[in-house]
């Protein structure tokens, strides 16, 4: 194959690995949510909405206390993460410059057409988990006042509402830290088709390992929660 034409077939192939890995998850997410980790945690966060929201006057610093870590680990991954990758992304597009050292590091199309192209995915990549760490702390903020009304008491409409707006706020920092892991992918692009093709399939490997579960952390999440008050039977334990 000829070098130009890697970037035409590899970096597609990663992307399609990438996105059709999360069509899968999301899929196993709606239909078998305690196969994966992220519906196990949903369900843990509306067992500990209704645990909270039992007795808010009581229960009310702790769960403020908790969704401010929520909050503030939101705003300091969209900070941070954004700082540091545009910081690398300008340090390597003012190193790769010369054509000499492009030649060097880089197997594949070095037209500046595509360069652009790279660095703007990246840019993407960062404004879509930006957007979404907004979303998330926005959620976090409005479920920190619902969570401590002591109006609320009693009312399952009301938490499930509370739980509802809390697994928002814990999806869409998902989907703003897998946008961070893509944004890994394609930076590693800067520096041929080669390793971001790679990179697709590695991540794509650890993230079914962390993203799935098995009998024994299902086990786990049962016992945790087998004497956890039911919904039903809410207003006869208040």
């Amino acid at each position: 194959m000829e070098e130009k034409l890697l970037d035409c077939f590899l970096v597609p192939a990663g992307l399609l690995l990438f996105t059709l890995y999360h069509v899968c998850l999301l899929y196993c997410i709606i239909r078998y949510p305690r196969s994966t980790v992220i519906g196990l945690n949903a369900e843990s966060r509306y067992q500990w909405v209704l645990s909270m929201m039992t007795d808010p006057l009581k229960n009310g610093v702790l769960a403020v206390q908790t969704l401010r870590n929520n909050i503030m680990a939101s705003t300091v991954l969209a900070t941070t993460a954004i700082t540091l990758s545009s910081l690398i992304s300008v340090y390597v597009s003012s190193t790769l410059t010369s054509e000499n050292m492009a030649s060097k590091l880089v197997y594949g199309n070095k037209t500046a057409l595509l360069s652009s192209i790279k660095y703007f995915s990246i840019l993407l990549c960062f404004l879509v988990a930006f957007l979404c760490n907004v979303q998330s702390i926005r959620y976090y903020a409005h479920v920190s006042f619902l969570a401590t009304l002591p109006t609320s008491v009693g009312k399952r409409d009301s938490i499930e509402y509370v739980a509802r707006n809390l697994n928002r706020g814990s999806f869409f920092w998902s989907v703003g830290l897998r946008a961070f892991y893509l944004s890994f992918s394609l930076f590693l692009w800067i520096f041929g088709p080669i390793p971001m093709f790679v990179c697709c399939c590695i991540m794509s490997v650890i993230l079914y390992f962390l993203d799935t579960t098995t009998s024994f952390t299902r086990h786990l999440h049962t016992c945790a929660f087998k004497d956890a008050v039911k919904p039903d039977n809410l207003e006869s334990s208040v």
